[in-house]
């Protein structure tokens, strides 16, 4: 997938891109998790910026349009999640703590929308709480 080169745009897709890494990480994305996912785009990010894209829609909707083709295409967590972590690591000052706090919020939902958690997604979930607070 081309990545479009606006910081808030790119920036949604790769948060996109770590959404579904985290519901891909037992190897099975469930509709429950990719609803979880859209609820909270719709009733919380929305309310943190109103960012558009080349068609006028809100750039937030990028994350919902990256995780289903990712989904789409099968792509592989693991790769999923580094590309993300690279994206952080190089454009640092996107990632304000209000952000990081949603974030992580958004991917603890999307672990838990189907049966809980399991040790995969515990550990992505680890690995992202290093992260965002490093």
């Amino acid at each position: 997938m081309t990545y479009i080169e606006k910081p808030q745009i790119a920036f949604y897709q790769k948060v996109g891109e770590l959404f579904y890494a985290v519901a891909a990480a037992d190897k099975v994305v469930r509709e429950s998790e990719y609803n979880a996912l859209k609820k909270l785009v719709r009733e919380v990010w929305s309310k943190h910026d109103s960012s558009v894209d080349e068609f006028d829609s809100q750039a937030i909707y990028q994350m919902e349009v990256v995780f289903d083709w990712f989904d789409y295409e099968q792509m592989d967590s693991d790769a999923c999640y580094e590309s993300f972590e690279n994206y952080m690591k190089e454009h640092p000052s996107l990632f304000t703590e209000e952000r990081k706090k949603l974030i992580y919020l958004t991917a603890n939902e999307i672990a838990d929308a189907f049966s809980g958690k399991n040790k995969s997604e515990l550990i992505i979930l680890g690995k992202l709480q290093l992260l965002l607070t490093a």
